[in-house]
């Protein structure tokens, strides 16, 4: 039988390892830009209704069969404005930034790509498409991930050393990542906050965890004010700081830009990046360079639990 994921309810445990980030940092922490805006359900690439799945109109429509302009634009905000916001103000501060890129989407915004390439940050695989992989069939899969390879080859100038599946995986994806060969690392969970391996068809395989929980889908979900968001992501930084003398853990930060690209809740994002770079002993990186890291200063143990 082919491996499948087990669960996990032990981890680390009490004790958790001392990652040993650079410089002796207390926290490492990675910002996220998805970039999904053009490869999002459409109708104009056939699936008969529009997207508004995090934006402010994020449940209108549902079930609902034919194209919604509103909608449509809401997404092209993202790809038009939001995500050059976000750009400048990552370039301003000289601060890193690792993107989930949906692999269609830049095809479909060059310049953007372009300015990704230009600027290091390291881009995670976020499928060729914006859909979910857990209603894919096997086949279908293989087909998308090799798909989104080689287009990000192409709009952003290498093959992509991570991966992270827009809804969730499917219990195929990371031994198809596996068979694919060339991931360093995948993103496909959020039960810990350090960097862990696994062992998927005799293969070591690293697990770099995200969260949805410091992340501007909040927007969507009911919060209205930047300082609300800034008052979260400040909290969630402020206790894996002081944690961190002890602890120290990686935090992850994500972003939308069709969300968190408008004025108003860019606002909370800048006073957020400020807050951090007023910290010493803070690692803020990309995600490709936690996981080699992690590889370097904790190899592969060899097979063991949740194999």
């Amino acid at each position: 039988m082919s491996w499948q994921p087990k669960r996990d309810l032990v981890g680390y445990g009490a004790n958790p390892p001392d990652p040993k980030w650079p410089g002796g940092a207390r926290i490492a922490i990675n910002f996220v830009v998805n970039y999904e805006e053009g490869s999002e359900p459409s109708v104009q690439d056939g699936e008969g209704y529009t997207e508004t799945g995090l934006t402010e109109s994020s449940t209108s429509s549902i079930g609902l069969k034919g194209r919604d302009l509103a909608g449509e634009g809401m997404f092209e905000y993202g790809s038009r404005v939001g995500f050059w916001r976000i750009h400048r103000a990552f370039q301003e501060r000289g601060l890193p930034l690792t993107v989930f890129g949906c692999a269609l989407a830049l095809e479909r915004n060059l310049p953007a790509a372009e300015a990704i390439r230009a600027a290091g940050w390291d881009v995670c695989c976020h499928g060729w498409r914006w859909v979910r992989h857990f209603q894919l069939s096997e086949a279908e899969e293989r087909e998308h991930i090799q798909k989104a390879i080689k287009s990000l080859e192409q709009t952003v100038g290498e093959r992509p050393a991570g991966w992270y599946c827009r809804y969730g995986p499917s219990v195929n994806t990371r031994r198809l990542l596996i068979e694919e060969g060339g991931f360093t690392y995948d993103s496909d969970y959020y039960g810990e906050e350090l960097p862990f391996w696994q062992t998927v068809e005799d293969k070591p395989h690293l697990i770099v965890p995200y969260s949805l929980t410091n992340n501007d889908g909040k927007y969507a979900a009911g919060m209205v004010h930047s300082d609300q968001w800034f008052g979260l992501v400040k909290d969630a930084f402020d206790v894996l700081y002081k944690e961190g003398s002890t602890q120290p853990k990686m935090m992850s930060v994500g972003l939308h830009q069709r969300l968190i690209g408008h004025p108003a809740r860019m606002a909370g994002l800048w006073r957020f990046l400020d807050y951090v770079q007023k910290h010493q002993d803070v690692w803020v990186t990309r995600r490709i360079d936690i996981a080699k890291h992690w590889i370097a200063t904790h190899p592969y143990p060899g097979k063991g639990l949740n194999e």
